[in-house]
This record gives C-alpha cells, sequence and structure tokens, in this order.
C-alpha cells in the first residue's frame, strides 16, 4: 500500500522553489517576423508555482534563482518582489557585453490554426552556472520549510544544476518537507544538454529523492524512460495510457506519493479542452472537464501545480485538490503572462462548478 503524503503543518515558508527566472517577449498574435513590439513577462517554471501560491493563495514562498545586476535583473527582480516571493540570491555580474544573462524566452500566442511558436536565447544564462554549494540552504530553509520543489527545465541548463537539485532536495528533506518535482521534458533543451539518455539518467537520479511528481506520460516516457502500454489514446484526455504507466513507475521509485498531470486536448490555438488527474497514494482523482477560451496558454501546467501543491498543503481531499489545481491553471489561461491574477475567491468558485456569468 503506497505510503501516504505527510505535510509539515508550519514553517518558516510554506514552499522554497530551486530553478530559473526568464523574461518572455510576447508579441501577441502576431509571429515575431513581423513583430513590432512585445510585452514581457516574468516566469519560469519554478518561479511561476511560487508566485502563484504567493499571490493568489496567501502563502510564504521562496525562490532561490541566479541574479545579474543589470536592467534586465532589476526588471526581473521588481516582478519577483510584485508576486510576494522572497529571494535567495545567487548573485552575477554583468560585464556589459557579453553577460552572463537572464535567459529570453520569445513565445507568441498563435492564433485559430496558427499554432503558438516558442524559441529560446538561453546563451551565457547565469542560472546554468549555478552548482551545488552556492546556496546556504540552513540559511534558506531556517525556520523550517513545508515544501520544496524544482524542475526538468533548471535540469537541463547545465551538468552542475541537476546535482544542485539533488542537495537542495536533500536538505529540504531532512527538515521534513515535501519534495515536488516538475518533469517538463523539452526536448531543445536536452537537445544541447547531452540528448534523451543524458536527460533520463540525470532525470532518474533526481527523481528518486521526490514525493510529489508532476509529468503526462510523454514526459515519463521521454524524460523516465517508462515504456508506454500499447494503447490507443481516444483523444489527449484518454487516461488510459497515464493510468497504466503508473504501476511501472511507483514499482521504480517506491517513494513517489503523488504523480499528477493536467490533460489538454487542443482544437486551436484558442480553444482547449481541460482536465487533470493524480493518483495520490494508491487512487485516482480526476478534475471535471471544462471548454476554454485561451487567451494566453503559457503558465498553465504550473497553474495546476500550485493549486494542487495549496491543497495538498491545506490537508484537503485529494479530490477537492485537483479541482483547486485544475481551476486555478483554467483561469490563469485567461490572462496575459505566466503567473496567475486570480484571486483565491474566484478559484474555489470554478473549482466548485462557478461559471462566467457577470459578478455585480
Amino acid at each position: 500500500m503506497p505510503s501516504k503524503l505527510v505535510v509539515p503543518e508550519s514553517g518558516a515558508m510554506d514552499l522554497v522553489s530551486l530553478g530559473a527566472l526568464v523574461h518572455r517577449l510576447d508579441p501577441g498574435v502576431i509571429p515575431f517576423r513581423k513583430a513590432a513590439d512585445c510585452a514581457i513577462h516574468v516566469s519560469g517554471g519554478e518561479f511561476n508555482v511560487a508566485a502563484n501560491l504567493a499571490d493568489c493563495f496567501g502563502m510564504k514562498t521562496g525562490i532561490a534563482t541566479a541574479m545579474v545586476d543589470y536592467p534586465i535583473g532589476w526588471l526581473i527582480g521588481e516582478r519577483v518582489r510584485a508576486m510576494g516571493v522572497q529571494p535567495f540570491y545567487k548573485r552575477f555580474q554583468h560585464d556589459g557585453v557579453r553577460g552572463p544573462n537572464m535567459a529570453a524566452v520569445y513565445s507568441d500566442r498563435g492564433k485559430g490554426v496558427r499554432a503558438p511558436v516558442v524559441f529560446y536565447n538561453r546563451s551565457n544564462e547565469a542560472a546554468a552556472m549555478l552548482k551545488d554549494g552556492d546556496f546556504d540552504w540552513n540559511e534558506v530553509f531556517a525556520g523550517g520549510v513545508r515544501w520544496f520543489h524544482s524542475g526538468g527545465i533548471f535540469a537541463a541548463l547545465s551538468p552542475t544544476t541537476p546535482d544542485l537539485i539533488i542537495g537542495a532536495m536533500q536538505a529540504a528533506k531532512q527538515r521534513g518537507a515535501i519534495i515536488s518535482f516538475d518533469l517538463n521534458f523539452r526536448a531543445k533543451l536536452w537537445g544541447v544538454s547531452g540528448g534523451l539518455d543524458t536527460a533520463q539518467t540525470t532525470l532518474r537520479r533526481i527523481v528518486e529523492h521526490v514525493d510529489v511528481l508532476v509529468g503526462n506520460e510523454e514526459d515519463l516516457q521521454h524524460g523516465l524512460g517508462i515504456p508506454g502500454p500499447d494503447i490507443a489514446a481516444e483523444s489527449k484526455l484518454d487516461t488510459r495510457k497515464f493510468e497504466a504507466m503508473l504501476a511501472a513507475v511507483i514499482e521504480r521509485y517506491p517513494n513517489i506519493k503523488v504523480v499528477a498531470t493536467t490533460l489538454r486536448e487542443v482544437h486551436s490555438s484558442d480553444w482547449h479542452t481541460w482536465s487533470a488527474i493524480a493518483w495520490v497514494a494508491g487512487e485516482f482523482h480526476r478534475a471535471p472537464t471544462c471548454e476554454l477560451a485561451v487567451l494566453d496558454r503559457v503558465g498553465g501546467g504550473d497553474g495546476f501545480a500550485s493549486g494542487l501543491f495549496y491543497g495538498l498543503m491545506k490537508g484537503l481531499d485529494p479530490s477537492e485538490a485537483v479541482r483547486l489545481g485544475w481551476a486555478h491553471g483554467a483561469l490563469i489561461t485567461t490572462y496575459p503572462g505566466d503567473t496567475t491574477m486570480a484571486t483565491l475567491n474566484e478559484v474555489e468558485a470554478f473549482a466548485k462548478g462557478g461559471g462566467a456569468r457577470i459578478q455585480r
């Protein structure tokens, strides 16, 4: 029988994330080759979770990351403060020409039949220079930490980031924290970081320390090398393949107590069908299915993870925690940018079946 998730009741920090901060340039529905201006969003998968939990769910969160002292870094730092996240920075000095840099992500929104396009400039990225020993975890976790989170994008940045992740996980685990990890398998990033074999070797080492794993069947197959069953899925909302793979995941990683993923059927860039599922201590819990009129799809998965983590930290029934994550992730797709603009009341109302009637 899988063991139950036991979250510490208190701590100076509810959650600390470890990952890279980036700035995302967003020309809206205009493709970059024709763009005349862009919005700037501050992002990073691990930061998004911490920011969502602080801003929407009122939790005490922090981010351990790299910060470069130059105008782009200052812009990013302002947004970290605005979202209520406590930073723990390893600082770098920019040489005025080459860096090191805060990474840039370029992502248009697509429109209708035209898919969004994402590409990167992570050249000479400060976060990729981070290594084990760069943070004093006794200082970061002083007073206790209830939950620690990191992800596969940060693990893919360099040969040194995986050991930093594992060291942080071990330090957090010593203090009783729950350890979560979002596989977030990105073929483009791993393609320049050693390929599939390196990805699987690296992610397997990390997942040995994890209690809560976020990832769909493709993440499990590509990131961990878990063989997929010979099941012809009817749609992206069909959970049979995901459910069938869980036995192999738990057999290989008996430390894991929760595995969760979003379910998204993309009909067009601005029309998705959305759901989510989680395996919690041996039982599956599935969220409802809804139709999304999408403004900006980036950040929906992190929105789901943060809502799920909130519910689990609050000791809610797992089915309720999954619904909160599903509702929060859905709402994030209705805002520009990668982080939340929702209130807890809005999330709870949608999770309970609230609609889009005007609020007077």
